[in-house]
């Protein structure tokens, strides 16, 4: 009698914790999908708020359908049309270039890691465009790659130069922005566009092995100096990028959404985490810090919807 006395506590007892374990596990996990190059910079602030959070769980999923409703946060490369962020709140973490590069071992990269690209050579290389006065000057065979889905690299990149996505030429290739890169090392013809993060080892802060940064006329002047062509370190690059207001190098914001009628506390929580900490780990993966009110106007807007539960 005793004994099942015992068992029926313990099942009394399992039936109490289990659903409030299961509970707490709900309320706390976070789901986050998005840009596949801002996943280990994303991977780096998750480590971090769990190890201050650690109840919290938030994890990464590679976006297989269109529904953003199965995400509680979104990590987006491009500024979406006026529809949609009507419908969600945004945070502005920080800002990624755009940089030409081209297989070390081809002819291009030797020749223009001299020469660099100015706005026409740019137009001519990658959307090869008849309205434009054609730039005579390009004899060197190349093979251009780029994305074939939609995407916020391709799109800001096109966007930056007047075009569309659409309009780059070249072979398109499936799949994420580093795909782009592992093609690229396979063709010695090879010549695409790449965020710094992926270009260069964060480690070393020098060029990926097999891969050349092409140098472009930064201030717009024509020609492409001394400087403009120092870029073995990725700090420096950095620097002049955010020091400076350059010409063809496409910048563009890289953030977080949140549905409007999202109520994941967790989520708003790890939101505001990263607002207060984004700053310290940009460089090291390779982005620009924000323009320091954007960042303050929509941090103040997520401490208000924060309070609606």
């Amino acid at each position: 009698m005793k004994k099942f006395k015992s068992l029926l506590v313990a099942s009394v007892l399992s039936l109490v914790v289990v659903p409030v374990f299961a509970q707490e596990t709900a309320d706390n996990k976070v789901v986050i999908t998005g840009v596949r190059f801002a996943y280990p910079l994303v991977e780096k602030w998750i480590k971090d708020y769990t190890t201050a959070n650690p109840k919290s769980q938030i994890v990464i999923e590679t976006r297989t359908i269109t529904d953003p409703q199965k995400y509680d946060l979104l990590i987006e490369a491009y500024d979406q049309d006026k529809e949609v962020k009507e419908t969600r709140e945004y945070l502005s973490v920080g800002r990624y270039a755009l940089l030409p590069v081209a297989n070390a071992k081809s002819a291009f990269a030797k020749e223009y890691v001299e020469k660099g690209l100015n706005e026409k050579t740019y137009k001519s290389v990658f959307f090869h465009d008849i309205y434009a006065e054609k730039d005579k000057s390009i004899t060197t065979p190349f093979t251009i790659y780029t994305r074939l889905q939609k995407a916020g690299a391709p799109l800001t990149f096109a966007k930056y130069f007047g075009y569309e996505q659409q309009n780059i030429k070249g072979k398109a290739i499936a799949g994420a922005d580093e795909h782009l890169i592992k093609a690229l090392l396979k063709d010695e013809t090879g010549i695409s566009y790449t965020t710094p993060g992926l270009a260069y080892d964060l480690q070393s802060r020098k060029p990926i092995d097999g891969i050349t940064v092409i140098p472009v006329d930064l201030d717009g002047n024509g020609r492409v100096s001394k400087e403009e062509k120092a870029l073995e370190n990725l700090d420096q690059v950095i620097t002049s990028l955010e020091n400076n207001k350059v010409k063809n190098v496409p910048i563009e914001y890289i953030h977080f959404s949140i549905d409007k009628h999202n109520s994941n506390p967790e989520a708003k929580k790890f939101l505001l985490w990263v607002a207060a900490n984004a700053d310290k780990d940009l460089h090291q993966f390779g982005y620009l810090k924000a323009e320091p009110k954007r960042l303050a106007d929509e941090k103040e807007k997520l401490e208000r919807f924060e309070a609606v539960k």
